[in-house]
């Protein structure tokens, strides 16, 4: 790794570590709402158990996102991101064709 790249990267953690604490203040923060994982459900024809195994979570953790009760986080919310801009991409990423219609 360049040192450039680890220096900014060493900036980026640290920052992190502030916002995490409070210190600092976040440049954007990114709220995905239940109705936004329902929304990208749909748009790949999916029922919620098929839905649910094509994302690798289970079935209840599906149904608390889209109720409101939970929210997804890390890589869930990075792979529901990318759903949502293109949900063909993440049909064929994970091996499953969408059904006719899908977006």
């Amino acid at each position: 790794m360049k040192d450039t790249a680890f220096q900014e990267l060493l900036t980026s953690i640290r920052q992190a570590g502030r916002i995490r604490r409070g210190t600092l203040k976040p440049a954007r923060v990114t709220t995905f709402r239940p109705a936004d994982v329902k929304s990208i459900r749909e748009k790949l024809k999916a029922s919620q158990a098929e839905f649910a195994l094509m994302i690798g979570v289970s079935i209840a953790t599906l149904r608390n996102w889209e109720q409101g009760r939970r929210r997804p986080e890390g890589p869930a919310l990075a792979l529901l991101r990318v759903a949502a801009r293109n949900p063909r991409a993440v049909a064929e990423a994970l091996h499953r064709p969408p059904r006719k219609g899908a977006a």
